[in-house]
């Protein structure tokens, strides 16, 4: 069976898509012997000898899938240059390496999902599925009405617009404005930056739900391993 190698390299727990081209590009894989050049290469996995590193990749075929409670204060990465704490500081030891699924930055806290599963991984961040995450967010500054119907609309971060979204304000005070936010995307604090257009400042950020899944009694700083049942619903809401 013909795979993309970026694939395999993801389905294998060595990288996500992502870092697997750009581990390619770095000319660190290679096919039975050969570098390989190509981020569009096939490769038979049952045939073919990849290696990274010198070392040979074995598909992998015992999928994790776990959810966290993501404290603020740690790194969504599988270690930091600078030593700071990362989010595998939280979790158990395991023969399988596990990604995150998306982004939750340093500050920010919250529902966090982790697998090697590869090809749920891409179809849970990729825009195309629209699978929605859901937000708690309290700002510093004023929104009015005009300005949280642009932010739904959309508006332009690095000269493209974003998805829709769907804003609610459940509670303004003196103090700050506390805000519910659905989203689909997953730019790089695409929330932090949408708000910041506004003139507002975010002071707290918690994801409380992806997709169908919600943190329920999870305490901060705690995972659990997803059920069969939630491992399904995922499936099914990819499944396009």
């Amino acid at each position: 069976m013909l795979v993309r190698l970026n694939k395999f390299l993801s389905q294998s727990g060595i990288a996500s898509r992502r870092e697997a081209d750009r581990l390619i590009t770095e000319g660190r894989v290679s096919v039975n012997g050969q570098q390989v050049e190509n981020l569009g290469l096939k490769i038979d996995s049952q045939e073919d000898v990849v290696e990274v590193n010198g070392r040979r990749v074995k598909k992998q075929e015992n999928n994790i899938y776990l959810m966290l409670n993501k404290p603020p204060g740690f790194i969504v990465s599988l270690k930091d240059s600078f030593g700071r704490p990362t989010i595998m500081d939280l979790l158990p030891s395991l023969k399988e390496r596990i990604f995150p699924v998306g982004r939750l930055d340093y500050k920010s806290q919250g529902l966090l999902l982790l697998t090697n599963d590869g090809q749920l991984t891409f179809r849970l961040t990729h825009p195309r599925f629209k699978i929605k995450k859901v937000y708690l967010v309290r700002v510093k500054g004023e929104l009015n009405s005009s300005q949280i119907s642009r932010l739904e609309k959309g508006i332009i971060l690095d000269g493209k617009r974003t998805a829709p979204a769907r804003i609610k304000i459940i509670k303004a005070t003196p103090k700050g404005i506390q805000l519910r936010i659905e989203i689909y995307e997953g730019r790089k604090r695409e929330i932090r930056r949408m708000l910041e257009a506004m003139g507002c400042s975010v002071v707290y950020l918690q994801r409380i739900k992806f997709g169908p899944l919600g943190l329920g009694n999870l305490k901060k700083g705690q995972w659990r391993y997803l059920t069969a049942r939630e491992i399904s619903l995922l499936k099914r809401l990819t499944r396009k």
